[in-house]
């Protein structure tokens, strides 16, 4: 999803979030929901904002982990499962999570009640981040344009390397 950015020399007063449009998306049947993007709409650029809403039966996101970029996330309303690593934990209104840059422990909410589950996530923009989707075995490189790889196509350090011809 990309976000637009408001120039940082102007400035933004305060937004009415119960205002603020919702923006639908979903991809097949799994994945989908509604996003709010305040801090955008607010002025930011260097930390996202967001107020996501997961209907039931849908996942938030790929199982993923980030690198450079750290995400929290404060549950509003509802109920849901979080998915870290290999366990599962039940999350409710007023429970927050923090997924550190680094900790290679996929994260992904999965709402199995009837009910949707709101949540506001907070998390840094790095340019140079590198993402992890370990159940489909790919890697996004933000500074590449967010290219995905395959992890299955893993190379060799030196695969392609003239290793036995002298340097010219």
């Amino acid at each position: 999803m990309t976000e637009s950015r408001n120039p940082p020399d102007l400035p933004v007063g305060p937004i009415a979030i119960d205002e603020t449009p919702w923006e639908e998306w979903s991809e097949g049947v799994r994945f989908g929901g509604r996003v709010k993007q305040i801090g955008t709409l607010a002025g930011g650029s260097r930390v996202g904002v967001l107020i996501e809403e997961l209907p039931p039966g849908k996942q938030s996101a790929p199982f993923h982990w980030h690198t450079r970029e750290e995400e929290h996330m404060w549950f509003l309303d509802g109920r849901a499962i979080l998915r870290l690593g290999d366990e599962r934990y039940p999350v409710k209104a007023g429970d927050y999570v923090c997924f550190p840059a680094g900790q290679a422990l996929g994260h992904c909410i999965i709402n199995d009640s009837e009910a949707p589950c709101r949540y506001l996530v907070i998390g840094e923009r790095t340019s140079d981040d590198v993402c992890f989707y370990p159940d489909s075995r790919k890697v996004m490189v933000r500074s590449a344009d967010r290219a995905v790889f395959s992890l299955d196509a893993k190379k060799d350090y030196w695969d392609g390397e003239q290793a036995d011809v002298a340097p010219t």
